[in-house]
């Protein structure tokens, strides 16, 4: 190998993506710094980070997660886990969302972030980079996208088959909200309705939807806790108040909140058993 090519198998090509100017400048002036780093292009947006990871197939990516139109985790989702490069996220969640991206992402930046902490991250990613363990990278990434243990449900599909035992179930949700995600803590939704082929998570007054079956949220669902009480609802069991017969032969199950949730035929008799069992 000569020399040149020797120099050229240590530079670190570079893809920044970032729907703010202010932040994609940052992360520019950052990697200006940096030794052996070329920054191969940028995108303003997810549809742009995903044409341009296809054309000029980054060795990293600085991913921010939060974008319009395609958020971080769309981008990843659009390339495949197998065709996405090493991936530094960039984001403003809170806590709950950190493990996720702890374990799916050579490392995670929470703006605004310190000069040092960048450098730590670009230090882990040249490891990984070049260490043999791209195949871990993307089992992770399929984990995060399919709300595997301490991840998020992004929109886009669950896993076909049913938790299998000793899997965590699901304890928090990504939801977008005007260009944004937020990360809903599973305890704190009270039920799920279904929506056509979306699902809406009701939190107290609040409403979330997501691009999810009911079928595939209640094989995530922790079943103790959780319940399918209709074919359109499943419902968290400490939140039930009573269980109510209408006119005829229908039933519903009242909330603590007041809310009145039909229950199926075909489901009472395992709702009246669940209901008296001691929690």
């Amino acid at each position: 190998m000569t020399d040149r090519a020797v120099r050229d198998a240590r530079v670190l090509r570079v893809l920044v993506v970032d729907d703010e100017p202010l932040g994609r400048q940052r992360l520019l002036d950052l990697l200006h710094d940096e030794a052996d780093i070329e920054v191969v292009g940028t995108a303003a947006d997810g549809v742009a980070a995903v044409e341009a990871i296809r054309s000029v197939h980054p060795d990293l990516v600085f991913l921010d997660v939060q974008m319009p139109r395609m958020s971080g985790l769309d981008v990843v989702q659009a390339i495949g886990p197998a065709d996405m490069p090493a991936t530094i996220f960039v984001t403003a969640y809170d806590q709950y969302a950190l493990d996720a991206f702890d374990t799916a992402a050579v490392d995670y930046l929470v703006k605004p972030f310190k000069d040092d902490r960048f450098e730590e991250a670009v230090r882990r990613a040249r490891r990984r980079v070049e260490s043999d363990s791209r195949e871990r990278l993307h089992e992770q990434l399929i984990a995060l996208l399919q709300g595997g243990p301490s991840a998020v449900i992004a929109p886009s599909p669950l896993p076909d088959a049913p938790v299998r035992q000793g899997e965590k179930y699901l304890e928090r949700i990504a939801v977008q909200m005007r260009g944004k995600m937020r990360v809903v803590p599973v305890a704190q939704i009270d039920y799920v309705t279904a929506s056509g082929q979306y699902a809406e998570l009701h939190v107290g007054t609040q409403r979330y939807i997501i691009r999810e079956s009911m079928q595939h949220l209640e094989e995530r669902l922790d079943p103790e806790r959780w319940m399918r009480v209709h074919r359109s609802a499943i419902v968290q069991l400490d939140r039930v108040d009573a269980l109510l017969r209408s006119e005829g032969s229908e039933y519903h199950v009242q909330l603590k909140g007041g809310v009145r949730l039909r229950v199926g035929r075909s489901r009472r008799e395992a709702l009246e058993l669940r209901l008296r069992r001691p929690s």
